[in-house]
């Protein structure tokens, strides 16, 4: 199922993708790919190129997550797909929320924003 809106929530273990519509949600679950020597700040480009690419086809996308991971991915995507920095509506800090939380946010946030953008056709 396509839907025009998607949230990420990204630390640095793993990625949650949603694709949604007001009554429907799709999840995909992506994990990074740490050597056994790396910690948190190590940035895995496999990764992030597997996040991009789970949103690519979405309209306009908003980007959570805590710390610097949220933030790094968009760094990727402005190296690596700058194409698709078009379709990200948003950047925000959100600590560890349940899906439940992070896709009645991402609602919320689409609904407000929405009505100041102009709709794609």
């Amino acid at each position: 199922m396509s839907h025009f809106h998607a949230v990420v929530w990204i630390d640095h273990n793993e990625a949650k993708v949603f694709h949604f519509n007001a009554e429907a949600t799709d999840k995909l679950v992506l994990h990074a790919h740490h050597p056994k020597h790396a910690d948190k700040h190590h940035t895995d480009e496999n990764f992030f190129h597997a996040v991009a690419k789970a949103f690519s086809d979405a309209g306009e996308v908003l980007i959570t997550g805590p710390a610097h991971t949220k933030t790094a991915l968009v760094k990727h995507i402005a190296r690596h797909d700058a194409p698709l920095l078009a379709k990200i509506a948003g950047v925000e800090s959100a600590d560890h929320p349940s899906d439940g939380q992070i896709i009645s946010h991402a609602r919320h946030y689409f609904e407000k924003h929405d009505h100041k953008t102009a709709q794609k056709v």
